[in-house]
């Protein structure tokens, strides 16, 4: 689909400040440097809701190769997959009502492209979500090894959080675009955090109705890209099993 910028009203252009203003006075310290480094390198818009064609495809496309494909809201998992191995990442168009502005039960413009947008800058991480929808696309009638590759998805671009020199920080974009869970992933001493492992990630259910009670934490992007090979050898494994 194509976004027509034209149709979005002044109140939408209103929330979408509000929420980027209230996002940024938090992420400084909190968020990864590759996302920090990628909000600059976007030129991503503060004030007024990112036109895809004009404002992110023009900076992103150059620096990894990816673009944003603008889609309807949530699409089926063989949809979702073939775009993102395509290097195309899904991201809808509509924003979030005045009354949402803290929570919404499934993600709006803000969410896929405030959340994801500035980490897609970084070329270890895109190429590791290229990969892991190739693996995605292999097994995409298969309930079972979907239902296991979402898993990591959530865990990782969703919900990851990376160890740098200056301590953890976010780069999961279901957090990002939070201002709760982007103080309670890194301050509050109630959820888990874990070291990165396939095996467990894989095995590991998630939540999507509140703050999650555990987060796992990688030490590197080229981490998750070299562990693409793991990833596809022990889903193998478990789907045998």
């Amino acid at each position: 689909m194509i976004q027509d910028y034209s149709k979005y009203t002044p109140e939408e252009q209103e929330t979408w400040r509000i929420l980027f203003e209230r996002q940024m006075e938090r992420l400084p310290g909190r968020a990864s440097q590759a996302y920090m480094d990628g909000i600059v390198a976007t030129g991503f818009p503060n004030s007024r809701i990112p036109d895809f064609e004009s404002d992110l495809n023009p900076r992103l496309k150059p620096l990894t190769g990816w673009r944003v494909a603008a889609v309807p809201g949530l699409i089926p998992n063989r949809e979702f997959f073939e775009l993102m191995a395509d290097r195309q990442f899904p991201a809808t168009t509509w924003v979030r009502r005045r009354d949402q502005l803290d929570y919404l039960p499934e993600p709006d413009m803000f969410h896929d492209t405030f959340g994801h947008v500035p980490v897609l800058t970084n070329q270890a991480f895109c190429d590791f979500l290229a990969a892991l929808s190739r693996i995605a696309l292999g097994h995409v009638e298969n309930p079972e090894a979907i239902e296991m590759i979402s898993r990591l998805y959530w865990y990782t671009v969703e919900f990851g959080l990376i160890r740098e020199p200056v301590g953890l920080r976010i780069y999961g974009g279901g957090i990002l675009s939070s201002p709760g869970e982007t103080i309670y992933a890194l301050e509050s001493d109630v959820p888990k955090r874990i070291p990165y492992d396939v095996a467990t990630l894989l095995k590991t259910p998630y939540i999507i109705d509140r703050f999650q009670d555990q987060y796992f934490v990688i030490e590197s992007y080229e981490q998750l890209y070299h562990s693409v090979s793991e990833i596809e050898a022990k889903l193998e494994e478990l789907l045998v099993v």
